[in-house]
């Protein structure tokens, strides 16, 4: 059987799925597993039943991811909700399984998006939006890594970079997803920086640190999202400020400045700050250009755009701004906060309207669209 015809039995085998119990997204991940497993087994032996096969080894798969989210939630389970300072007593096996999906026989994106598949747990949906990406294309992506790897022995773990980057991503989405994984990415590495002296190992404990020290600020009481500078930094957990802007300086003061660094040197300005307007704006642009240069992300020079206009005033902050990719997410609403310190509400009553209907969580959608109407509510009747 051709691959256009293994292609042609999907439809069914999802429904199969579907009908015992799995949810979609999880029905389509088993069988894109059993769609690799078919194409490298049936040259050689043919099955009597397509169709039955597929459905067999698609149903066992699930049960096994099954497992593995459970066993997954199971240790997150065992960490509380602020992780501890210092150094992590428990070391079990999650992270070697991070060094091993990095394997050197995948790109490096690969290799990240299929540890967040297989290891970190995140959905291919949550992975493409980290990404950037349109989902169909991060499936096919990891389709082809899970590929690339079904015949290869796992002896040669994955470099550091890989599995930084994995943790960084695991640690967003749990920062600000569906998926509480911050906790256990903060753990790992933990685990990471007592195993490796690493600069940018330790840059990206004090990052997680002093995120994760703002998050009880973060939202109100009703579960709505609170900006940076209407949080109230008593909320904010001092212990892991400090833990982090500790581990900071030590990596700095080696001189052998990366991304993670600058991002956390950024963290640790608004965390130095005791209100929001004594923010040190002018410092916070200077790292952001170290952050562009060290890695030309779009997302870092969308950020900078927001800091040159708390810096220099909206006019350069919106000029910075019109330099960028306006799909890029979030530019609509920085747009719209932007124009409004610039003094023209309605039109940013227009943008944080769009802004909503693009935004990619529902507590986002919800306070630009508060935003909106706040402004809106102003207009003369």
């Amino acid at each position: 059987m051709d691959e256009v015809a293994l292609r042609s039995l999907i439809p069914g085998v999802l429904g199969v799925l579907v009908r015992r119990g799995a949810d979609f997204a999880a029905a389509e991940d088993a069988v894109q597993d059993a769609l690799i497993e078919a194409l490298r087994v049936w040259p050689a032996d043919p099955p009597r039943d397509p169709l039955g096969w597929l459905v067999t080894v698609a149903w066992r798969r699930f049960l096994d991811a099954v497992r593995a989210d459970a066993a997954r939630r199971r240790r997150e389970d065992l960490i509380e909700e602020e992780p501890p300072p210092g150094p992590v007593p428990a070391v079990d096996d999650t992270l070697r399984l991070y060094f091993l999906c990095a394997h050197p026989s995948l790109s490096p994106s690969s290799a990240v998006a299929l540890t967040l598949r297989a290891v970190g747990g995140l959905t291919t949906r949550q992975i493409a939006q980290a990404y950037l990406v349109p989902e169909a294309t991060m499936a096919q992506r990891i389709s082809r890594a899970k590929r690339t790897v079904s015949g290869v022995r796992f002896d040669q773990p994955g470099d550091v970079a890989t599995v930084l980057r994995v943790l960084y991503l695991v640690f967003n989405e749990g920062y600000s997803g569906d998926v509480d994984l911050a906790a256990e990415a903060i753990r790992l590495t933990r685990q990471l920086a007592a195993a490796i002296d690493h600069p940018e190992v330790a840059g990206l404990l004090a990052l997680m640190l002093l995120h994760h020290a703002r998050r009880a600020g973060r939202t109100a009481p009703d579960g709505s999202l609170v900006p940076l500078a209407e949080q109230d930094r008593g909320r904010w957990d001092s212990a892991l400020i400090a833990e982090g802007v500790g581990i900071l300086q030590t990596a700095l003061s080696r001189d052998r400045l990366g991304e993670f660094q600058a991002q956390a040197a950024i963290a640790a300005l608004h965390a130095d700050a005791p209100a929001a307007a004594e923010t040190d704006w002018v410092q916070i642009v200077e790292w952001y250009d170290e952050l562009v240069r060290l890695t030309g992300n779009p997302i870092a020079r969308l950020n900078r755009a927001v800091a040159v206009g708390e810096a220099d005033g909206p006019r350069a902050g919106l000029a910075a701004l019109a330099a960028l990719d306006d799909t890029l997410p979030r530019y609509t609403a920085v747009a719209a906060y932007l124009h409004e310190r610039d003094g023209d509400p309605d039109r940013a009553a227009g943008l944080y309207a769009d802004a909503a209907r693009r935004a990619a969580s529902l507590a986002e959608r919800d306070h630009l669209n508060r935003q909106a109407a706040r402004l809106n509510s102003r207009r003369p009747g």
